[in-house]
């Protein structure tokens, strides 16, 4: 449970961020890590337009650079973009000065205001400085599709047992996630509308 679905004592760590929306309204947010890919990518957003349903992807910006052509397809289908540094790096590993600089080349492709550390990971003064300019979107509800240790059951599982009204629900548009998620996507969405809730775009 400290991972899909982190505790008030972890959040209060950065407490300007973004971790729940309203929770007096019945919605969930759908976000998307790590992409974007064209093995996965593509699919999700295919997924998405079946349902009518808009998104926020913080998006790695060799992965954009890579793979401009998904990036596009994202922008075109009026997905919301977020920021998810050049290199997926953990700010625990690097100096303040490198890892601004990372996001920074992330947002000359995204031109974003959005920000989710990768793993979560921030220093207080890294989250201090990047507060000024980004909004940061943590998340009530990982589904942990990118774990090994679990398979997309067990992630559907997790969205069943973790969502609440408001919840930012993170999934990840990667290879490592791509069989969990191409399981739990789809039947968490309609689990989502049978339960009465209704899809919002951050």
């Amino acid at each position: 449970m400290l991972i899909e679905q982190p505790p008030k004592i972890f959040r209060i760590l950065y407490p300007s961020a973004l971790w729940r929306m309203d929770p007096n309204v019945k919605a969930v947010y759908l976000t998307f890590d790590d992409g974007p890919i064209p093995r996965v990518t593509p699919w999700v957003l295919d997924l998405l337009d079946k349902y009518n349903i808009k998104a926020t992807f913080f998006m790695v910006g060799d992965n954009i650079r890579k793979y401009h052509e998904e990036f596009e397809m994202v922008k075109e289908r009026g997905h919301k973009l977020g920021n998810h540094t050049f290199n997926h790096i953990k700010g625990f590993e690097y100096s303040m000065e490198k890892y601004l600089e990372n996001a920074e080349k992330a947002n000359e492709y995204l031109h974003t205001d959005l920000f989710r550390p990768p793993h979560g990971h921030m220093t207080p003064s890294q989250y201090y400085i990047l507060r000024k300019k980004y909004k940061i979107v943590m998340w009530d509800l990982v589904t942990r599709d990118y774990s090994k240790k679990r398979n997309g059951v067990q992630v559907f599982e997790n969205v069943k047992k973790y969502v609440r009204n408001g919840s930012i629900i993170t999934f990840h548009d990667s290879v490592k996630s791509e069989k969990n998620m191409m399981y739990a996507l789809p039947r968490s969405i309609d689990w989502l509308l049978e339960n009465g809730y209704e899809f919002k775009l951050l």
